[in-house]
């Protein structure tokens, strides 16, 4: 079962696996309403390293992006989720729009993302570059979205 992990110890935490020459993989997203999707990306992304690191965007960074009406369920909730899958070891909430800082402190050795990025379009891709971190684009689950989950409640 995974854990949650305080904002100011994850890159500390992340040098001490390095150290023992362990591997991590991180992502990130809102995982608001967890679907077959989210699963999927998840599994394969724990696919790449020993560890994986899942940066979740707090309530207030989703209510940014996604607009006031979401996330449909709170932070502590979807984190909660999170951790109760095997293939998530870690997760720490973010405050920003962007995971980018957070990404240049821990350092991962593998970070993946939506295959609907590319390096040319990779808001976190000079981060990856510059930290020589190997990025690995998966692609979706057709059809299976938060959003069309949501659309589908209300119709």
């Amino acid at each position: 079962m995974g854990q949650v992990i305080n904002r100011e110890h994850i890159a500390e935490f992340v040098n001490t696996l390095h150290k023992s020459n362990k591997t991590v993989v991180a992502t990130n997203g809102c995982f608001d309403i967890l679907h077959v999707g989210h699963v999927r990306y998840l599994q394969k992304t724990k696919s790449f390293a020993d560890y994986s690191i899942v940066l979740l965007n707090s309530d207030k960074s989703v209510k940014s992006i996604k607009g006031p009406s979401r996330p449909i369920n709170n932070e502590n909730d979807r984190a909660e989720i999170l951790c109760a899958l095997s293939c998530v070891d870690y997760v720490v909430l973010f405050d920003e729009d962007s995971p980018a800082a957070l990404l240049d402190e821990i350092k991962p050795d593998v970070y993946t993302k939506g295959a609907d990025y590319t390096m040319d379009t990779l808001p976190e891709a000079d981060i990856m570059r510059k930290n020589n971190t190997r990025v690995e684009f998966i692609t979706f689950v057709e059809g299976k979205s938060t959003t069309n989950v949501i659309n589908k409640m209300r119709s």
